[in-house]
């Protein structure tokens, strides 16, 4: 996916997801009887502004396009006439500007049940959790799984796809427990594996967990069959057509699909010998796979993918999809495991059990938003639910500046009978200002260093 794709992937999610919060607030502020003077997505200089509605809200779309406000009417920002002072934010009791402040995060979750709950009943098409033989010296293949065994249940607890595999590891993998997984094997019969977790580092887990663990997806060999050739890439302009088989590379005979990957991996930019046959005639070419660099590692590449049988491939996929209400429950459940993960990892990174490294900024956001759209829809809005959540846990946190700032200051003012003083507000601003800041600096210095491994 080119650069364009990626900005135009990610400020689309990025708007959704500001209006989204905005319009929270924007709601229960209209609600509770305040006047809004200005709802905008985005800061700086106004790209587009219109006004509507009894009040004359301004609408404003700007040009800074990370984040957004709405302005309430408000005696600390400007004179309020006589007749409007019932409709100042300041003016509304503690209870009604918690309610205005909380809605932009709740609006978050919602939002976030809402696209799962929608992909939930229009059915999500995921790997089967078959494993494959363990990475040799790892906890999985100390427990003794075995190649095509099919992981039914993670202690107690049923789990349908890889993917639920991959989650559930990764909570428990955070706790270092030991854990019980069930599983059936190819005779059908039940057994059970006692998976220790922890040897597994904390500061490990921006990885791939599963590969932590030593767990790889199940898949069947395939023949050294071409099944399709990338336009201009090397295979192509080698020569090789879908329907050739691979008989060897450099004299070494190939039987396997994953034995010309990794051949073709282990030769960036040198010459690679291959033999083939075609038809009924066995023919020989040379070729330099590319040089692409893959987790800080140079690896080669030839642009070919392999012949597939598609009734193979149906016994390691399924199909994941439930009726209204229990979709309804089974995305508010996510959402709420989502939640409490990402909160866990950030106490975690406050007292230095997990690693900063895991935090993201909008760079890698944007990165995964591309990759997102470009592998579909049901993709793309599986992404903008991680992200709607990760926005409303971040709004949340008692940080003046943010809306858990502001929510902090409120509860204080429910116990101690008045609002905190100005001076206090002050310092917190000032305070906050320098924690956001700093986490900025970290996850624009996470997202650089990525670029460069990557």
């Amino acid at each position: 996916m080119n650069l364009l794709h990626t900005i135009a992937a990610f400020v689309i999610a990025l708007g959704a997801l500001v209006v989204v919060h905005e319009y929270g607030h924007y709601l229960v502020a209209r609600l509770c009887g305040v006047k809004v003077l200005r709802f905008s997505i985005g800061f700086g200089m106004p790209l587009w502004k219109r006004r509507f509605g009894r009040d004359q809200t301004e609408w404003v779309v700007a040009a800074v396009p990370l984040g957004g406000y709405v302005k309430m009417l408000d005696e600390r920002e400007g004179e309020v006439g006589q007749q409007e002072l019932d409709r100042a934010f300041n003016r509304q009791s503690v209870w009604r500007r918690y309610a205005v402040v909380i809605a932009g995060p709740l609006a978050n979750f919602l939002f976030a049940i809402l696209l799962y709950w929608l992909l939930f009943m229009h059915g999500v098409q995921e790997a089967r959790p078959i494993v494959d033989l363990p990475q040799p010296d790892t906890p999985a293949a100390s427990a003794g799984f075995e190649a095509g065994e099919t992981i039914r249940a993670i202690n107690g607890e049923p789990v349908a796809t890889w993917q639920d595999v991959r989650w559930r590891m990764l909570q428990l993998a955070l706790e270092r427990q030991r854990v019980r997984v069930e599983v059936l094997n190819r005779n059908n019969q039940i057994n059970w594996r006692s998976l220790d977790l922890s040897p597994i580092d904390a500061e490990q887990l921006e990885g791939d967990t599963l590969a932590l663990i030593g767990f790889r997806l199940y898949r069947p060999e395939i023949k050294p069959v071409i099944g399709e050739v990338v336009d201009g890439g090397v295979a192509q302009r080698a020569g090789l057509q879908p329907g050739d088989q691979i008989l060897a590379a450099d004299g070494k005979p190939v039987v396997s699909w994953s034995e010309l990957v990794q051949l073709v991996r282990s030769h960036p930019g040198r010459e690679l010998r291959l033999n083939y046959r075609r038809g009924d005639e066995q023919r020989e070419l040379a070729l330099v796979p590319e040089t692409v660099q893959q987790n800080g590692s140079a690896i080669g590449r030839i642009g070919a993918a392999a012949q597939l049988d598609p009734h193979a491939l149906d016994e390691l996929v399924t199909v994941v999809r439930y009726g209204a209400f229990s979709a309804l429950a089974k995305a508010a459940e996510k959402t709420w495991d989502t939640s409490v993960f990402s909160l866990k990892m950030l106490g975690r990174m406050l007292v230095g059990q997990v690693s900063w490294k895991n935090l993201s900024g909008p760079v890698t956001i944007a990165d995964y938003a591309g990759q997102s759209a470009q592998l579909g829809l049901v993709s793309y809005l599986s992404f903008l639910a991680l992200i709607s959540i990760s926005l409303g846990v971040l709004n949340l946190l008692p940080i003046p500046l943010l809306d858990g700032g502001h929510l902090m200051y409120y509860t204080i003012e429910i116990f101690k009978g008045s609002p905190v003083s100005d001076r206090v507000m002050e310092f917190g601003q000032k305070l906050g200002l320098t924690l956001l800041l700093v986490l900025m600096a970290f996850a624009f210095y996470n997202d650089i260093n990525r670029l460069i491994s990557s």
